[in-house]
């Protein structure tokens, strides 16, 4: 048992550290199915290994200035408010159906990652002038559809950018307290999509938010009364910081697009593993 807890959280720090997010949604399936934890120990634990695992990482990349503090900081006030109202919708659901919800949030998630694999845009930021009447906005550059920069780079925080981020924060902390995912899966796209980040930035400023809206979803947990097994957890976090070390190590390396879509079938294999189990 030790060691297959070692291997299975090593799944999730690896692709961590590969992707920012999407790889947490693995933990609960491992947990559950891999160790045979209680569907909702199983959300506790993952939320303990994710956030210490994502916070460990975020350090890495903050160190090489692959990470903007500010920006996933309001990304993680938002999500910290969202994750206790997760955690009180997952306790109304019956726990075979909530593993039912689990599959379905994973198959829309593993659509979406292969549907982006061939944007090839998201590796690198790109800044769009905008322009008013033929001439370009005065003092800085849009670089997506909500959020803008300055010259230097620097998002410049508007209302809308503001309510935008905030938003998707929310909706991240809903999901981190229903089924102790991080939300990474969220955040990375919403940060390229919304203020055209470069994915190496977006995955080091995502890690940071998944490390803490995962305390709050787990403070939620414990306040709710959930109890958790200190060795499984011990285990299976270390095993996350092993793997997360890996992925940080080789993710410079590998196509973000290749990535996106060895990720996106296995999430739907776990998935399909899920439907089949609590059907029958």
């Amino acid at each position: 048992m030790s060691w297959l807890s070692l291997l299975l959280g090593s799944i999730v720090g690896l692709s961590l550290g590969l992707t920012g997010g999407g790889g947490a949604i693995f933990a609960v399936p491992l947990l559950a199915y891999g160790l045979g934890v209680p569907a909702r120990e199983a959300v506790a634990i993952s939320l303990v290994s994710v956030g210490l695992t994502s916070f460990f990482g975020f350090l890495a990349k903050w160190r090489k200035g692959e990470a903007e503090l500010r920006t996933g900081l309001l990304f993680a006030v938002a999500g910290m408010f969202g994750a206790p109202f997760g955690t009180w919708m997952a306790k109304q659901i019956p726990e075979n159906w909530l593993m039912l919800l689990f599959s379905g949030l994973m198959v829309t998630i593993a659509w979406k990652m292969w549907k982006k694999s061939g944007r090839a845009a998201a590796e690198s930021q790109v800044c769009i002038p905008v322009e008013t009447s033929g001439q370009q906005s005065d003092g800085y550059v849009k670089d997506g559809p909500s959020c803008q920069r300055d010259a230097a780079g620097q998002l410049i925080l508007t209302s809308r950018c503001a309510r935008m981020l905030l938003l998707v924060g929310v909706a991240s902390g809903t999901l981190s307290g229903m089924f102790g995912v991080g939300g990474g899966f969220i955040i990375v796209p919403a940060l390229i999509l919304f203020s055209s980040m470069s994915m190496s930035r977006a995955v080091g400023t995502s890690l940071l938010v998944i490390s803490l809206v995962s305390v709050s979803g787990f403070a939620s947990q414990l306040w709710g009364g959930q109890s958790i097994t200190f060795n499984i957890t011990a285990l299976f976090a270390t095993g996350g910081l092993c793997g997360l070390w890996l992925g940080l190590l080789i993710g410079h390396r590998l196509s973000a697009s290749i990535l996106q879509r060895v990720f996106s079938v296995a999430i739907l294999l776990v998935a399909v593993f899920v439907i089949v189990k609590n059907l029958s």
